[in-house]
């Protein structure tokens, strides 16, 4: 198995440590930081999805202008689309880029963020939306004739996209949500199965559910994990950042009135998180869960701590459990993303490198 690195582009410089400041759409920050994604040697960079910011698609289209090898994972949430358009959509977009383009379904864990585009439906409504959703999106990209499609959500009558992904047979597609009803999905859906930076435990049991899943109708999934690294020339001060940037969250949420401890997000994979913050905050070899207890998990919030060579042998952990991607970001988000392509990518892949030749050499 190789291994694939995936950073993210916001519009602008925001962390938990940096409140957001300028315009929503920095035009020179998207370029500088897609472009130090695109040099670090990063295989894709994701753009997020939220009710109130700027359109995914969009945004990938102008960091794509800017950068040569850079692919982009593109967070889109089904409901607010048609599934015959955002298919048309999408394959558009993976020729204007030269096959450069993934899909990152969430289908939202927030009543009250989804409300703000006007659903209404309940979360296990919303995935069975989904995978009727996903289903026409496939039929769109692979079908070579017309098709019908009856669901409880959509029915389309004699559906056909005469633009079809650049790739065959389609556009990649990774899936987050951990929940009951998310699964079963998943296993459907899923080319690569998101999920956040949880205990080894924890992914192996998940990673053990969609396989489960996906073995129903007669498929194989691979799987990501999102974590923050924090690296440093020593593991003294990779934990003395590790501790400053707790400081200076908890400093920023104090001054924007938001809790810093006991709150608890609605969506499963937050909840997840915080079942391992439960723990302590620093579990297996070292993964952090500082940042996760002061924000209540919300999103990406874990990470790993130490020098390059410590993180890179505990990502291979997890790589050993079946991951093969890494969704990785800093708190600096530029500054970071430099630092990951020149001092951890390179020893991760050698490592993993050296690790598949293992059984090459003892067959031989």
């Amino acid at each position: 198995m190789s291994v694939e690195f995936i950073g993210i582009i916001h519009t602008q410089n925001v962390s938990e440590i940096h409140p957001p400041a300028g315009p929503v759409i920095d035009v020179d920050y998207v370029e500088k930081i897609a472009r130090a994604h695109d040099e670090g040697g990063f295989d894709r960079a994701l753009v997020a999805f939220h009710s109130t910011g700027p359109e995914s698609q969009l945004v990938v289209a102008h960091a794509a202008s800017v950068t040569k090898n850079l692919k982009f994972m593109i967070a889109h949430r089904p409901g607010f689309t048609q599934p015959t358009l955002a298919a048309r959509q999408l394959a558009t977009l993976d020729h204007f880029t030269g096959g450069r383009v993934a899909v990152h379904i969430i289908t939202g864990g927030s009543d009250e963020e989804l409300a703000k585009d006007g659903d209404h439906l309940t979360k296990d409504e919303r995935y069975a939306r989904t995978s009727e959703y996903l289903d026409i999106v496939r039929a769109e990209w692979t079908s070579e004739k017309p098709f019908d499609y009856k669901g409880q959500y959509y029915q389309v009558d004699q559906g056909f996209g005469a633009v079809k992904p650049l790739r065959t047979p389609q556009i990649p597609v990774y899936f987050g949500g951990s929940s009951e009803a998310a699964i079963p999905v998943a296993g459907k859906h899923a080319d690569i199965f998101a999920l956040w930076g949880e205990t080894q435990a924890q992914v192996a049991e998940t990673i053990a559910r969609v396989r489960h899943a996906a073995a129903k109708h007669g498929r194989q999934v691979k799987f990501s994990l999102s974590l923050r690294p924090i690296i440093a020339d020593t593991e003294e001060a990779a934990w003395a950042r590790a501790d400053e940037i707790v400081a200076r969250t908890k400093a920023l949420r104090e001054a924007a009135g938001l809790p810093t401890s006991g709150h608890r997000p609605p969506n499963a994979g937050s909840q997840r998180l915080l079942d391992a913050a439960a723990q302590g905050s620093r579990l297996d070899k070292r993964l952090w869960t500082g940042v996760a207890a002061v924000t209540g998990a919300a999103g990406n919030s874990t990470g790993l701590v130490g020098t390059p060579q410590q993180v890179a042998e505990a990502l291979l952990d997890y790589y050993d459990l079946g991951v093969t991607t890494f969704l990785i970001r800093g708190f600096d988000p530029v500054e970071d993303a430099i630092a990951y392509g020149r001092d951890l990518l390179p020893l991760v892949r050698r490592l993993v490198a050296e690790r598949e030749a293992q059984p090459a050499a003892a067959a031989s």
